[in-house]
């Protein structure tokens, strides 16, 4: 049975990070050497798929903050919170990250992006929209422990950042500005 998120060590949850970050860095290279081109517009329908799926967790969790907020630690409604946020992390948010990175990087280094600026600039983006996903990681762990320090309002002000960094990143492969 595997160790609970909560009983996991830091040293347990470092070597975690390693592996998964490990097996990403395989997946790009197999995808970099031996993905012919005709995969392209299938990955790319992937990567897109993925990034809805991503995007749709970011939106939600927040929201689900906003409302474990306002139940009092220890309820029912407090454990169902932990469930929901925890399942949306694990089954949905962190795979859709994954698979928008390792075929995202895949599509732009077949493509040859990586020297145009509009692309270091939407990397950029996505870096942050990482960060804020670790940020939202950390939250499921803190609301998890009944350890929350963070207000609904500032769970609403939150629930905005994946937007408009979406925004961002949208026109900046839409358009491609530079």
């Amino acid at each position: 049975m595997p160790e609970s998120p909560m009983a996991m060590s830091g040293r347990t949850r470092a070597l975690r990070a390693v592996v998964a970050i490990a097996a990403t860095a395989a997946a790009v290279l197999v995808l970099v050497l031996l993905g012919p081109p005709q995969l392209y517009p299938w990955l790319k329908s992937l990567h897109v798929i993925a990034i809805i799926a991503w995007m749709a967790g970011m939106l939600y969790l927040p929201r689900l903050f906003v409302y474990h907020c306002e139940a009092e630690p220890g309820s029912k409604q407090s454990e169902t919170f932990k469930v929901m946020e925890r399942r949306l992390l694990r089954a949905i948010i962190n795979p859709a990250m994954v698979v928008s990175w390792v075929v995202g990087l895949w599509l732009a280094w077949v493509a040859g992006f990586f020297t145009s600026p509009w692309f270091l600039a939407k990397l950029a983006l996505v870096f942050a929209l990482s960060g804020v996903h670790g940020y939202f990681s950390a939250a499921v762990r803190a609301f998890a422990r009944d350890r929350n320090t963070k207000s609904a309002a500032h769970w609403r002000v939150m629930n905005e950042v994946p937007t408009v960094l979406m925004v961002g990143i949208v026109v900046l492969v839409i358009v491609k500005p530079w």
